[in-house]
């Protein structure tokens, strides 16, 4: 197919906020659709909730199970249903158009799924986001999209309330339960109940934009990645079929949220691609994970490298016999890491590079190809390659930057500063310094930025500084990655106190307490030192370097 953005067919959006604030066509990626035939095929127009949801019935697969939590199991036919009443209600009670950005704030449940479908029936654009964000993190995520519209599980609405009291934007909110059943807090079940269950979907264009993935950045600001319908159909046409190699037969389970485009595509796109279903795990502890997989028989696992690290240890005591394949990503699979959960399973472990900003992951192997220490080759339908900062190619086994081309590509919203650092000559540079061998594989020697990778969690080093530095004892503070033989790296902050403070370990609880309650849990800071002064350039640029030098050295 064509790519249509700016130009071509135009869009089927009345609210063009998002398609306006695309960037513009000499910023943009080269989008190559020649890689795989079933790319090759695809139309100019095209609705994924179609794709997935619609179009699963005609295949036969409306009464197989979809969506697994707890006792609860949902068909296809009923998720249609829960989909469709959705859209209704947006449309009919909430007012929403074509183009108009809705928030999804819950964690991983059927009733998320069911959101995410409804908005894009509808039309809407899905801004998905991190249940564990506070008030001031949601307010910047719906500023920066002009979200006039959440969706939020109730369990999770201090803050979302908190968000509201900080914006005017949002016109609309209402609340849902896990799995459908109501109560008095849900109120989107309780529009839905007066709903008919139809609807007939917007037929979008295939590249107008179906959701808004917001990930931390280097500059400690969240960057908004806007991804078409075409790219979320094409991710599973790509890994999920020729690397995955989803079948109707398959159950699967993970713990990225939805919100990570990790999580929605493994968890989420790919099962609904080839007819399989999905079981939300209540709980992301390895322990709960391996009971998961040994009674409800799952036969596909996504996570980060910290949960294998930990099965590998505990797998003795369960029957996990039905589990044929592994996708780690997140964060780069150490070897060690590869070879331990193999010899304690005899599962050979999938590791994926991908990005929020490509959708999902792009270098990869199957398992029967998998090296261990490398990260794997450039799936079907992607180009990869390592080049200088001249963006040459350079010989293999000399480490630089690498540089991806595909079907999907880096679109961010509204950010002429941020776009040309990561496309550069039609290439995508995720950041990450690579090597590559003769046969043209891939092994990971270091990220190329300030961002953090702590089990498979994405953390930006400025942003925690940035509330560090609100607490009154902070002077001066820099955070950085610090290696952990059990999370990959943890947070690591060196701090200059303020005159009239000393550093003790009740300080440091009080600084890991008070970035905990101003930004979400998991970024806090596990490790604090305090120091005299940071390292600087003599223009007095910090030289974060130095520091990760010492940690590693």
């Amino acid at each position: 197919m064509t790519s249509h953005v700016p130009g071509g067919v135009p869009t089927a959006y009345q609210d063009t906020f998002a398609h306006d604030r695309l960037p513009p066509a000499d910023a943009l990626p080269h989008f190559d659709f020649s890689g795989t035939p079933e790319l090759a095929a695809y139309s100019d127009h095209m609705n994924i909730a179609t794709e997935l949801l619609d179009n699963a019935l005609q295949q036969g697969f409306g009464d197989n199970a979809v969506l697994h939590l707890g006792d609860v199991s949902w068909t296809y036919n009923e998720l249609l249903d829960r989909a469709n009443r959705i859209a209704e209600t947006l449309t009919l009670d909430c007012g929403l158009v074509t183009g108009n950005r809705v928030l999804i704030r819950a964690p991983n449940t059927p009733m998320a799924v069911a959101a995410w479908f409804g908005v894009l029936k509808a039309g809407g654009i899905c801004v998905t986001t991190m249940p564990l964000l506070r008030a001031r993190e949601l307010q910047y995520v719906i500023e920066k999209a002009n979200v006039s519209i959440a969706l939020c599980d109730a369990d999770l609405a201090e803050e979302m309330v908190g968000a509201l009291e900080l914006t005017d934007s949002i016109g609309s909110t209402l609340y849902f339960s896990k799995a459908g059943s109501g109560g008095e807090a849900a109120t989107m079940e309780t529009a839905c109940d007066s709903k008919s269950g139809t609807f007939s979907n917007i037929n979008t264009a295939a590249d107008d934009v179906a959701l808004i993935a917001f990930t931390s950045g280097t500059t400690g600001q969240p960057k908004g990645a806007m991804h078409f319908h075409r790219d979320i159909l094409a991710t599973a046409d790509t890994f999920g079929r020729y690397v995955g190699k989803f079948t109707p037969d398959d159950i699967v389970t993970g713990t990225p949220p939805l919100a990570f485009t990790f999580g929605l595509g493994g968890v989420t796109i790919f099962p609904m691609r080839f007819g399989a279903s999905t079981r939300f795990l209540e709980s992301p502890f390895p322990e709960h994970i391996l009971e998961t997989i040994q009674k409800y028989k799952i036969t596909q696992i996504y996570t980060a490298p910290t949960a294998y690290r930990a099965m590998a240890d505990m797998v003795k005591d369960y029957d996990i016999s039905s589990l044929r394949q592994g996708v780690s990503a997140g964060e780069t699979l150490p070897k060690a890491t590869w070879e331990a959960f193999h010899q304690a399973t005899g599962i050979r472990l999938i590791d994926g590079l991908g990005s929020t900003e490509l959708f999902h992951i792009f270098v990869a192997a199957s398992p029967e190809e998998m090296r261990p220490g490398f990260t794997g080759k450039a799936i079907p339908g992607f180009k990869a390659r390592v080049v200088d900062d001249g963006g040459d190619e350079v010989p293999p086994g000399t480490p630089g930057l690498l540089a991806v081309q595909g079907p999907t590509g880096c679109k961010y919203i509204d950010d002429l500063d941020r776009q040309p650092i990561y496309v550069r000559d039609g290439w995508n540079y995720p950041g990450d310094v690579y090597e590559m061998d003769e046969d043209g594989y891939f092994k990971y020697i270091a990220r190329a930025d300030d961002m953090i990778i702590s089990s498979g969690y994405n953390i930006s080093g400025p942003e925690v500084e940035a509330i560090l530095l609100e607490h009154e004892a902070v002077a001066e503070c820099a955070v950085i990655a610090s290696p952990d033989p059990d999370r990959g790296n943890i947070v690591k902050a060196f701090i200059v106190l303020k005159e009239g403070f000393t550093g003790s370990d009740d300080l440091v609880k009080a600084l890991q307490d008070f970035v905990k309650n101003e930004i979400a849990p998991y970024k806090y800071p596990r490790a604090i030192s305090f120091i005299d002064e940071l390292p600087k350039t003599q223009t007095g640029k910090l030289q974060r370097y130095r520091l990760r030098d010492q940690e590693t050295g």
